[in-house]
């Protein structure tokens, strides 16, 4: 079965960039903050984790941290870049613990959910 992902544009109106290799983010595993119908969370954001935010993370039920080896996941650290659920993002922001985010690198699809403006003020990738 093929996927279907939305065009590959970020909150800028450019060409979406990569977030991430090492460990591989995105929805789909391909190092971007791609999303599409089937991406029910809306894995968008990129952000680089920090140690406050895993722990708000963890305190909300989402354990990012710890490795998840049946699924392949390695558990993130502080300076990772992962894509996060557009609402958790803004959930870690409304709570002041948000991580700093990769503009360049956040899907189109975020505005549906968060305020550019905000993500500018977060972001570590823009002049």
């Amino acid at each position: 079965m093929a996927v279907v992902m939305d065009e590959s544009v970020n909150v800028l109106g450019e060409a979406l960039e990569p977030c991430g290799n090492e460990p591989l983010t995105g929805y789909y595993r391909d190092g971007c903050c791609n999303t599409g119908p089937d991406d029910l969370g809306q894995h968008t954001v990129c952000t680089v984790m920090t140690d406050q935010f895993l722990a708000f993370s963890k305190s909300r039920g989402n354990d990012l941290s710890t490795p998840v080896p049946a699924f392949g996941f390695p558990g993130l650290q502080a300076g990772d870049s992962w894509c996060l659920c557009a609402s958790r993002w803004l959930e870690a922001l409304d709570a002041d613990c948000a991580p700093r985010v990769r503009v360049r690198s956040t899907h189109l699809a975020t505005l549906d959910v968060c305020n550019l403006e905000d993500l500018k003020r977060y972001a570590i990738d823009l002049n």
